[in-house]
């Protein structure tokens, strides 16, 4: 243990036992997995992140040692590290400069957004020089400002390979691309059992797993021209669930993303003109449905249902408004009361 705390002085991690661990140490060949919760503080103590409250739950960080993870210094302080072990480890700036970005995508994942939005396509030592805000001041700051980073560690469990499954992230560049056809069939199935939840979850996997894959290709090459029309159908289930869940500026946002790359996505102007008639949009949702019809008009029953209703939902609202403020302008033509004043 000296020797391990000697050699990690030397590379500038200073660690701090909290609470010591059970069993052997591990050996970590590449493929374990190791789970962990973790708390990331500047050197005054000011919390960055905490995996237990990140995005309002408690979830912990997964990693798979050898895979190259961006914060390489998180793989070389856990191999010290025995399962149940907590540990707070002071990283010098040279361990830290690329933390910002990592956080960026772990508090993106932790809100259900893709977790390189934001991220530019270069690599992230290009990130670090530009002016592209992250998005946070604290990580702004940070990447401006780099510096030695805390990092307080729980370590939960170590798996060795072949024992666990692997996550998406996890995968290679193929195993990503052929486990996409599973993940929307998986996603499918939950749809038609009415757990929309889930699917979504599904489709939002598959759809940032080939973000990722896009990521690395050049916009309009024919690679990146496969991802964009296998994401397609993904996102367009993906707002179908938006829809049913209530969250139609999303589906707008999403749909015109669509309809901008491909004018003829019948699909997307159907749900976007779903989704602007849920939100009192009807200018934009007769554009929509207009459009629907222009692209397919054995659709023309479908879209004039839609309108019917979106006319009803428009009629109760006018009353409903009516009512509201019946009377609100009328002359009041009854006399004031006479107000008495008793002399003081």
């Amino acid at each position: 243990m000296e020797e391990e705390g000697r050699k990690l002085l030397e590379e500038g991690i200073r660690k701090k036992l909290i609470s010591p661990g059970r069993g052997e140490l591990s050996s970590f060949p590449d493929g374990t997995k190791v789970v962990f919760h973790y708390r990331t503080s500047l050197s005054d103590g000011t919390v960055l992140d905490d995996s237990r409250t990140m995005g309002g739950r408690s979830k912990p960080m997964e990693l798979i040692l050898g895979k190259k993870f961006k914060l390489s210094v998180w793989e070389r302080i856990l191999i010290t590290m025995k399962q149940g072990e907590v540990a707070e480890f002071t990283c010098d700036t040279k361990h830290t400069a690329l933390y910002p970005l990592v956080s960026q995508s772990l508090r993106n994942i932790s809100i259900g957004k893709d977790p390189l939005e934001g991220q530019r396509h270069c690599c992230g030592i290009a990130q670090i020089h530009s002016h592209h805000s992250l998005g946070h001041k604290d990580l702004d700051h940070l990447q401006a400002n780099p510096q030695p980073l805390v990092f307080a560690i729980e370590l939960l469990e170590v798996l060795t390979p072949g024992s666990f499954q692997l996550d998406m992230w996890a995968m290679t560049d193929k195993e990503q691309l052929d486990s996409v056809p599973q993940i929307h069939e998986k996603g499918n199935a939950l749809f038609k059992e009415g757990k929309i939840k889930e699917a979504m979850e599904k489709y939002y996997n598959a759809i940032a797993c080939l973000k990722n894959l896009q990521m690395k290709e050049h916009p309009g090459d024919e690679a990146w021209i496969h991802l964009d029309q296998m994401i397609t159908p993904l996102l367009l289930n993906y707002c179908q669930c938006q829809l049913l869940q209530g969250q139609y500026y999303e589906v707008i946002e999403h749909c015109s993303s669509l309809v901008f790359k491909y004018e003829d996505n019948l699909k997307a102007y159907y749900k976007r003109g779903k989704a602007h008639a849920a939100v009192w949009n009807e200018k934009e949702a007769r554009a929509d449905f207009a459009k629907v019809v222009e692209l397919d008009p054995s659709l023309e029953a479908s879209v004039n249902k839609e309108l019917k209703a979106l006319e009803e939902r428009l009629r109760s609202k006018k009353q409903e408004e009516k009512g509201r403020y019946k009377g609100l302008f009328d002359i009041n033509t009854q006399p004031a009361a006479a107000t008495t004043v008793s002399p003081v």
